[in-house]
């Protein structure tokens, strides 16, 4: 009987180390939209300063346009940890799903053992 209180303590570790990495990869595309959002103010500021809005014109600023590179690359890669995400949360389901049938498993276990020594108590008594 140990060792299905064993395989439930397995598969709590499972879920908590499955919601540790949602909550990480959220925490990650919440800091890539925070940092997108201040390279899309600091373009912003770069062309009012120089004046063109134009990429393809000549004298666009360099920076702006190394700019525009990160933030792009950044949403790129929020992208990806969103579809990361979407795999970690039906990873988690499973996990969850897994320690519910080990619960089931190890309290109907526990109800068994308990009638077994109720019954083996009324028969010394």
């Amino acid at each position: 009987m140990k060792s299905r209180e064993n395989l439930v303590r397995l598969k709590q570790f499972q879920v908590n180390e499955k919601r540790r990495q949602l909550l990480q990869l959220d925490m990650m595309i919440a800091e890539f939209e925070r940092m997108a959002v201040e390279l899309e103010a600091q373009i912003i500021a770069e062309e009012k300063k120089a004046g063109i809005t134009d990429i393809s014109h000549f004298a666009y600023p360099t920076f702006a346009k190394a700019a525009r590179l990160r933030r792009d690359n950044l949403r790129n890669s929020q992208s990806d940890l969103a579809q990361q995400r979407s795999t970690a949360e039906s990873l988690l389901g499973e996990a969850e799903a897994e320690l519910s049938k080990a619960e089931m498993l190890e309290s109907r276990d526990t109800k068994i053992r308990d009638a077994d020594t109720g019954a083996r108590s009324a028969m010394i008594g």
